[in-house]
């Protein structure tokens, strides 16, 4: 069974390192994310680190329910990638993902998820898995214009 998966990417005329500050500060989230409207570190973390854990507060397509995810961070490297999974219980369940490439003109900043496919998404993807696809591309895209506006501003 494959993976749902998609991406977006928005070129940005500004530095990677700057770019990478503030997507890899989760605390920025509500900021620029349509649906997860705050986070914060865990277990004592106060910054971006491989392994560290986050929650966010999300508000499912804008309007509701209203919950908390439980993330982890699996890729961390200042200036070229930010990554984190998504948790239930220990198995993450969704993959989100930041790539930086630096260009002539500043940074290309690529955003994807990746769902890993179970009996359970399987179900979904048959039900709402295109529409949530969907969702999630034009959320990415509004979140990287975001962040464009706000290190280009």
């Amino acid at each position: 069974m494959a993976a749902m998966q998609g991406s977006a990417t928005v070129s940005m005329a500004a530095p990677a390192e700057a770019i990478w500050d503030l997507i890899a500060d989760i605390r920025n989230t509500g900021r620029f994310s349509p649906e997860t409207f705050e986070a914060e570190w865990l277990d004592g973390a106060t910054g971006p680190a491989l392994g560290a854990r986050f929650r966010g507060h999300v508000r499912r397509n804008e309007i509701g329910p209203v919950y908390w995810t439980t993330c982890r961070v699996t890729a961390c490297e200042p200036g070229r990638e930010f990554g984190f999974a998504v948790l239930a219980g220990d198995r993450a369940v969704n993959n989100w993902h930041y790539r930086l490439t630096p260009t002539a003109s500043g940074t290309d900043v690529t955003e994807s998820f990746r769902l890993d496919q179970n009996p359970l998404m399987a179900l979904y993807s048959v039900f709402g898995g295109q529409l949530r696809k969907r969702r999630n591309l034009r959320d990415m895209r509004k979140t990287l214009e975001r962040i464009k506006a706000v290190v280009e501003g």
